[in-house]
């Protein structure tokens, strides 16, 4: 009887101690009801709420040198088949345009060939400035020293794994949003939304050295909660990504099953063709996998967030936003002033907050750098 009367007496305080009224907690979708990793679950929901906050005010250059006269821009592409690499170029165009420089762009169609040829017509057209549009300025050394013994200024974009000047190969600075921020907060979004228990896929382009770290950071900060197990590391070059998704995701689909919860891919063209293996599957656009691309925050991903169509969740780089910074630092150099440091903080899109954007457009930047290169 004492062990009956005792037994009562732990379930009533068990109630009062997890409230009557509430009822059972029911975990969010893609999340279990108890964390094998609570604390970089805390951590991660976090800095996952912090990203997402939209309103926040610019916190970049404010003051530089006017814009210098009679310039001229060429912005060399490793692919205008990449969103991002497209969606910079077209920032760059419109700001070089405001300032009245002449631009143009030659597209490297995304082959190792293709870029030396593109990188080479760009070097005989001697411009004042070249940008080096998302490919890495190592595999065109050659054409690298001769525009820098040429004098042109040389402006990378995802062209070095760090924001900032580059002295070997020879850059005035190179603009992107910091690689460990991008892959941390594309690595947290997974561990947040799944309450620290997750089957991952990885797509990246080990190809390119900027995609492969970003994808083995991503890589170290997933499996730094014990819940979450690495699938599948998918190696698939961007140039291959359309030809070779659909086969791919049904290969996974049929090894991994419902094992297969999230996937994060170095960009969001790898969810954008991994669509339609996943609609012929019969799995809903807004079940699992549940997908995050970890740059660049094209258009077509805002749609996919929006109407909930086999994507999550992006870290976008404010394309336009850094054209604009491209053209400035390109005028910094031309004034012979430094580079202005500014690095792009790191934003995350979802379906909570993307509304009816298209893009990721920090406020307040246009009007910040037209004021820097009026005077």
């Amino acid at each position: 009887m004492n062990l009956v009367r005792a037994a009562t007496a732990l379930a009533l305080a068990a109630v009062v101690a997890g409230g009557c009224s509430r009822g059972p907690q029911q975990p969010a979708p893609g999340r279990t009801a108890v964390s094998p990793c609570p604390g970089v679950v805390r951590i991660a929901a976090r800095e996952v709420k912090r990203a997402e906050a939209v309103n926040v005010a610019w916190d970049g250059p404010t003051s530089g040198p006017r814009a210098v006269p009679g310039k001229s821009v060429v912005f060399v592409a490793s692919t205008m088949t990449n969103p991002g690499v497209a969606g910079t170029a077209n920032g760059v165009r419109q700001a070089a345009q405001s300032v009245r420089w002449r631009f143009r762009v030659i597209d490297g169609q995304g082959t190792p060939a293709g870029i030396r040829a593109a990188l080479g017509e760009a070097i005989a057209l001697r411009p004042s400035g070249i940008v080096i549009g998302g490919f890495d300025p190592n595999s065109v050394a050659l054409q690298v020293r001769q525009a820098n013994a040429a004098g042109i200024v040389l402006v990378g974009w995802h062209a070095t794994n760090a924001p900032g000047p580059s002295v070997n190969p020879k850059l005035f600075t190179n603009v992107t949003s910091r690689v460990e921020d991008v892959a941390r907060i594309s690595a947290y979004w997974i561990i947040a939304r799944s309450n620290g228990a997750a089957g991952v896929v990885i797509f990246t382009d080990s190809s390119i050295p900027f995609a492969e770290n970003k994808s083995q950071l991503i890589k170290k900060t997933l499996l730094s909660c014990s819940g979450v197990k690495l699938l599948a590391y998918e190696n698939i070059p961007l140039p291959d990504v359309g030809s070779r998704m659909p086969q791919v995701v049904s290969s996974l689909l049929a090894r991994f099953g419902d094992r297969w919860t999230h996937s994060v891919a170095i960009n969001d063209v790898y969810l954008a063709d991994a669509a339609p293996a996943l609609r012929a599957a019969r799995r809903p656009g807004g079940g699992p996998p549940y997908s995050i691309g970890a740059g660049d925050g094209d258009p077509s991903a805002f749609e996919r967030i929006r109407d909930r169509r086999h994507q999550q969740a992006t870290v976008p780089e404010p394309l336009n936003a850094q054209g604009s910074q491209i053209v400035d630092e390109l005028n910094r150099a031309f004034a012979g002033r430094p580079p202005s440091g500014y690095v792009s903080p790191v934003h995350l899109t979802t379906a909570e907050n993307v509304n009816g954007a298209t893009s990721w457009e920090p406020r307040g930047y246009r009007e910040a750098y037209q004021r820097i290169w009026r005077g």
